[in-house]
């Protein structure tokens, strides 16, 4: 066997190492950025509190004397859309739900299961009542929510 293949199989190997190790020192300089989670992961109370707050009011165009639309950062009351309903989010172990509550009842906006369970059943609305059951090798949870005084509650569960 000559030099050459040598030579090749020592040059290939160095630069496999110098690839390797510029690539792991650039992913520990970068940090969480590459794979973590934007802001963290959160903790199930905090998902509940953000879920629970209301949604931030919509910037609304108003028109300036020229008659062409300008963003307004604190819209008038006039202007402002009538909202569709009060949001809730409920969080059960199996998932979590969002609810809103309008003139037709109770709708279902979204719902996510929790790592390890899927979505059985849905009753997405509107109507006098929504429900989701979510199952999982932990069992069943099911979690109905209806509207009282315009705003979604939990259901007893019977």
């Amino acid at each position: 066997m000559g030099r050459r293949p040598i030579l090749a199989a020592v040059g290939w190997l160095a630069t496999t190492v110098a690839a390797t190790l510029v690539g792991l020192g650039a992913i520990q300089l970068v940090g969480e950025g590459i794979a973590g989670t934007p802001g963290g992961v959160r903790a199930q109370h905090e998902i509940e509190r953000a879920l629970a707050s209301p949604a931030p009011a919509p910037v609304v165009p108003t028109a300036d004397p020229t008659g062409s639309p300008t963003p307004s950062a604190a819209p008038t009351p006039s202007r402002t859309p009538a909202r569709a309903g009060a949001r809730r989010g409920f969080a059960t172990p199996g998932g979590t739900v969002v609810v809103e509550c309008g003139p037709a009842g109770a709708r279902l906006v979204s719902w996510s299961p929790a790592q390890g369970y899927g979505v059985k059943d849905v009753d997405r609305g509107p109507d006098e009542h929504v429900e989701v059951k979510f199952v999982g090798a932990e069992g069943e949870h099911e979690l109905k929510v209806r509207c009282v005084g315009g705003k979604p509650v939990a259901a007893a569960h019977g």
